[in-house]
């Protein structure tokens, strides 16, 4: 595996989830216990998050669930907020017609806010992961960056 360098992390909003919902893999592997090991593992590195992610938290989670895992995140002093501009917006728009739709229009921007970060996107999505290499956005597994 190659060495990760210590220029952060943007993380899906899946990783989260694994984490606060306790979610197991169909292989039963303890998806939560990897993305607990991998916060862990970075709590001195920068994690870089959006409204993007936000809002995908709070579609999923329950009213109180979102406000006390919000907190979670916008309270660390490790963790940094992305915004996207304008042009990244309009490029988003481009690249999900130039892949068919093959990603949501949030992964496009998850990616994007990575790019723009120069930090490595942490996603469970292999689809995700598989296009952002062709973008020259590096994506991997939490357990890839253990």
């Amino acid at each position: 595996m190659e060495e990760l360098d210590n220029k952060g992390f943007y993380v899906d909003s899946c990783i989260y989830i694994n984490l606060w919902r306790k979610e197991e893999g169909k292989d039963k592997k303890r998806l939560w216990e990897i993305a607990e090991q991998f916060f862990s593992r970075h709590e001195q590195d920068r994690i870089y998050y959006s409204g993007f992610i936000l809002k995908e938290l709070q579609f999923v989670l329950k009213a109180d669930e979102f406000k006390k895992c919000r907190l979670a995140i916008i309270a660390r002093l490790n963790f940094r907020r992305l915004f996207l501009s304008n042009s990244e917006m309009a490029n988003a728009r481009k690249i999900e017609s130039e892949i068919n739709y093959e990603i949501s229009f949030y992964d496009i921007i998850h990616m994007l806010l990575a790019k723009q970060a120069n930090a490595i996107l942490i996603t469970r999505d292999r689809k995700l992961i598989k296009i952002a290499a062709r973008y020259f956005v590096n994506a991997k597994l939490p357990e890839e960056a253990l």
